[in-house]
C-alpha cells in the first residue's frame, strides 16, 4: 500500500496520518480473508472517507494556504501548501490503487457468474428492460443541464456525480451539457437473472446508453459522456444576525455547505480535454485546486450499498447480539444494576438494553427527572421516542444535543424540533465547546430519598451505528459516579460555573491534568522499581501535549501498549524516544470505536472508559467523560477484551516509523480479535 515519506522526528503530520488509516481500509477491500462482496463495501467506505477528509481536513488546510499563514507549527512542521501538494499525491496514488482493487474484485466476481456490466455489454433482452426502467424510474428524476457561454453553471452540488455531456452538432458546432446522477435512485440496477447469471449495470452506464433519448431535440453526429465531481468545504460558517436562535443559524449554515468553496474536483481521465477546460473555466477551478485525474466511475461510495443478490456465501456471517449475563428483559434493570455494575459491549451484545434502559425510566412512576446527552441519533431512532414517551407521562427530561455533530446536524435539529414541541426541555450544548460526553442519569424516588441511576458510554445512543461499531457502555447505580454525572448537566444550565469532580475525569477543564498525574504515577513507580504500564485503545492520537507525556514516560521505562484505529501523529520505537511504546491498529469486519485508558498504578489498575480521543478538540474544546471502573467483574472483561484485541495477528497492523500498514507477524495460533472477542462473549453465557 501507499508509501509515505514526510515526517517530522517526532510526530507524524495528522493529515498524512488519516491517510495511512484509509489506506488500511482499502487493504480491507484488497484483503482475500474478507468476503468478495464485503471487500466491494470497503472500496465504498474507503471513497466516504475521502470524501469527508477532503470537506473537511484538506478544506482547513486550504484555508490556511488562503488566509496567507504557513502552519508549520499546527501541522507537523510541514508547510501548509506543501502539505496540500503531499496530500494530492498520496490520494492520486491511493485511488489508483483503488481502481485496480476495484477491477480484481470485478474479475472474481465474474468467477461468482455476477456480472458489472456497461452500456456497451447489454443484451436484446436486457434492452428492453433498461428501455422500460429508464422510462419509468430514470427519466422522472433526471436533473440535466444545457450550457452555452451565455448561461452562468449553476453551483454544483457538493459530492454529487454528474455526467459530463459532449456533443458534436451536425453543423460543426459543439454543445455540452451535464446530467445530475440522482440520489434518489440505486446506483446498482439489478437486471433479469439469466440461467445461475446475475447481472448489474450501473445507473452510470444505463444513463450512457439512454443518451440518445435525453438529447433526442439535439441533431448530433457524436456524443460521449464522463464522470465529474466536485467536493466542497465542509466547514460551517455562522453569521452574526443576533435575531436568529442558535438552531436557525445552525439550518443557515448546513444548507451554505452546500455552495462552499470547492476544494476537489475529480473527473475521469480519458474526458476530452476541450470538455476538461470548459468546465474547468465554468466553475472557477485553476490548477490550484486539488484537480485529481480518476477512473470511469466516482461516488465509489455508493459501493457501501452493493446488493447482496441472495449471495450469503459472499457475505460476513450475520451476527446475532448476545445478551449480558444476569440482566434479563423481562426483569427491572434498575433492580439489577442496583447490585452491581453491568458492561455493554456492542455489537457483540444487544444494544437493547440501552433502549429497555429509557423505556423503563419512562415507565416507571418513581422515576422523577430523566438527563440525557444525544450526539448522532439513528434515522429512526427509539432513544428519541423512549424519552418523548417520558416527557408526555410526566417526566422532567433535559436533553443536551449537540447540533453541530458534524454532517449530522440536519437530523439533529429535525429530532431537536420533535422534542421540543412534546416538552422536553433542551440544551444546545455549551458556548465554544461541542458536548461530545455520552451519559444518562435518572432520578427516582425511594422512599424519602431521590436514588440515581445512569450510563456512561464510549459511543453515541444510536441504534444504527450500534449494529457496526464496538462500544463499551457502563450500567450503574454507583451514587459516587452519577453524582458526578449530574454535576455535569448543572454546568450545561450553569457554564459560566466551574465544577469539580471527584470520580470522572472531565473536559475541557481536567482531562489533561488529570491524565499526567496518572502517568506521572507511572513514571514514578518505575523509579521505585515497581512495573510501570499503561494500555490505551482510540480512536485517534494528535494532541502533541499528550504525546510529548507518553514520550516522557517511555523514556523513564514505563510500558506503553496502544490500540489506535485511525490517526496516529505518534512514532513509537525510537530509540531515546519512544522504544517503550507499542502501537497496533486493527482494521476489520467492525468499526473499533471504544475509548479505553488503563494504568498498572502499582497493582491496583485503574481503568476507564471515555468518550475522548487524545486529539487536542477533545482535550481543550470539547466536553467530554471518562468513566472509572469500579466493578471488578467489569475490570476483568475490559482487561480480558483488550488482551484479545492486543494479541490480533490477522488484522492488527503495526503503526510505526515506515508507515507501511504491515500486518502483525502471525507466528501461533491465528487471533483474529473481533470473532474471538464474540466467541468469549458467547462462552460468558
Amino acid at each position: 500500500m501507499t508509501n509515505t515519506e514526510p515526517i517530522n522526528n517526532t510526530y507524524i503530520n495528522r493529515e498524512i496520518s488519516w491517510l495511512q488509516f484509509n489506506a488500511r481500509v482499502l487493504q480491507e477491500a484488497l484483503s482475500e480473508n474478507v468476503p468478495l462482496i464485503e471487500r466491494l463495501r470497503f472500496l465504498g467506505i474507503f471513497s466516504n472517507n475521502l470524501d469527508e477528509f477532503f470537506k473537511v481536513r484538506y478544506a482547513t488546510v486550504k484555508r490556511i494556504v488562503e488566509a496567507g499563514k504557513g502552519g508549520k507549527n499546527e501541522l507537523g512542521g510541514i508547510k501548509a501548501k506543501e502539505l496540500l501538494e503531499i496530500i494530492t499525491q498520496i490520494v492520486i496514488k491511493q485511488q489508483s490503487e483503488s481502481l485496480d482493487i476495484l477491477n480484481t474484485i470485478k474479475g472474481k466476481l465474474e468467477k461468482e457468474n455476477i456480472y458489472v456490466i456497461n452500456e456497451t455489454q447489454i443484451s436484446e433482452t436486457q434492452n428492453e428492460y433498461i428501455k422500460n426502467y429508464f422510462i419509468k424510474t430514470v427519466s422522472p428524476a433526471l436533473v440535466t443541464i444545457i450550457l452555452n457561454d451565455l448561461v452562468v453553471l449553476p453551483n454544483l452540488k457538493d459530492s454529487a456525480a454528474y455526467l459530463a455531456v459532449r456533443m458534436l452538432l451536425t453543423d460543426g458546432s459543439k454543445q455540452f451539457a451535464l446530467i445530475e446522477i440522482p440520489k434518489s435512485i440505486d446506483r446498482f440496477v439489478e437486471l433479469p437473472k439469466q440461467g445461475n447469471k446475475s447481472y448489474i449495470i450501473m445507473i452510470d452506464d444505463l444513463l450512457r446508453h439512454s443518451l440518445r433519448d435525453i438529447f433526442n431535440i439535439f441533431d448530433y453526429e457524436t456524443i460521449s459522456a464522463h464522470m465529474i465531481k466536485i467536493t466542497r468545504d465542509g466547514e460551517l460558517d455562522f453569521d452574526s444576525d443576533l435575531s436568529k436562535s442558535f438552531m436557525e443559524k445552525i439550518s443557515d449554515s448546513v444548507k451554505h455547505r452546500q455552495v462552499g468553496e470547492p476544494v476537489r474536483f475529480v473527473y475521469d481521465k480519458t474526458i476530452h480535454t476541450e470538455t476538461l477546460e470548459y468546465l474547468m473555466s465554468k466553475m472557477g477551478i485553476d490548477d490550484t485546486d486539488s484537480i485529481i485525474p480518476g477512473g470511469r466511475y466516482h461516488n465509489r461510495r455508493d459501493y457501501m450499498g452493493f446488493p447482496s443478490l441472495g449471495r450469503t456465501d459472499l457475505l460476513y456471517d450475520k451476527i446475532d447480539p448476545l445478551p449480558i449475563k444476569g440482566l434479563s428483559f423481562q426483569e427491572s434493570i434498575f433492580k439489577a444494576i442496583t447490585n452491581k455494575d453491568y458492561l455493554l459491549h456492542t455489537p457483540y451484545q444487544t444494544f437493547s438494553y440501552v433502549v429497555k434502559f429509557l423505556r423503563e425510566a419512562a415507565l416507571d412512576p418513581m422515576v422523577k427527572t430523566i438527563k440525557i446527552t444525544i450526539y448522532r441519533l439513528a434515522e429512526i431512532s427509539h432513544i428519541a421516542s423512549s424519552l418523548i414517551n417520558a416527557a408526555i407521562n410526566g417526566k422532567s427530561v433535559t436533553v443536551s444535543i449537540e447540533l453541530r455533530a458534524r454532517f449530522d446536524e440536519q437530523a439533529n435539529i429535525d429530532y431537536a424540533e420533535q422534542m421540543q414541541s412534546e416538552g422536553i426541555n433542551l440544551i444546545f450544548g455549551v458556548a465554544g465547546l461541542k458536548v461530545h460526553s455520552k451519559m444518562c442519569v435518572v432520578e427516582r424516588e425511594e422512599g424519602k430519598k431521590l436514588k440515581r441511576y445512569g450510563f456512561v458510554s464510549t459511543g453515541n445512543f444510536n441504534e444504527s451505528t450500534a449494529k457496526i461499531y464496538t462500544d463499551y457502555t457502563l450500567f450503574t447505580a454507583d451514587q459516587r459516579i452519577l453524582k458526578d454525572v449530574n454535576k455535569i448537566f448543572s454546568f450545561f444550565e450553569a457554564n459560566y460555573k466551574i465544577y469539580s469532580y471527584k470520580h470522572l475525569i472531565v473536559s475541557p477543564h481536567y482531562t489533561q491534568k488529570t491524565i499526567f498525574k496518572l502517568i506521572d504515577k507511572e513514571i514514578n513507580n518505575v523509579k521505585n522499581g515497581k512495573e510501570g504500564l499503561i494500555r490505551l485503545k482510540m480512536n485517534s492520537v494528535s494532541s502533541y501535549t499528550m504525546i510529548d507525556k507518553l514520550y516522557e514516560a517511555s523514556r523513564a521505562g514505563v510500558k506503553i501498549q496502544m490500540i489506535v484505529r485511525g490517526i496516529c501523529c505518534l512514532i513509537p520505537g525510537i530509540k531515546g524516544m519512544s522504544e517503550n511504546i507499542e502501537v497496533i491498529s486493527v482494521v476489520d469486519k467492525f468499526l473499533e470505536h471504544s475509548r479505553v485508558y488503563m494504568f498498572a498504578n502499582g497493582g491496583d489498575t485503574k481503568i476507564y472508559i471515555s468518550s475522548a480521543d487524545w486529539m487536542s478538540r477533545n482535550i481543550e474544546n470539547r466536553v467530554e467523560v471518562s468513566c472509572p471502573i469500579y466493578d471488578e467483574d467489569v475490570k476483568k472483561e475490559i482487561i480480558e477484551t483488550f488482551n484479545i484485541s492486543w494479541n490480533d495477528n490477522v488484522k492488527a497492523r503495526l503503526l510505526n516509523d515506515t508507515q507501511q500498514n504491515e500486518y502483525k507477524v502471525c507466528d501461533k495460533e491465528k487471533v483474529r480479535s473481533q470473532f474471538d472477542v464474540y466467541d468469549y462473549y458467547l462462552n460468558k453465557i
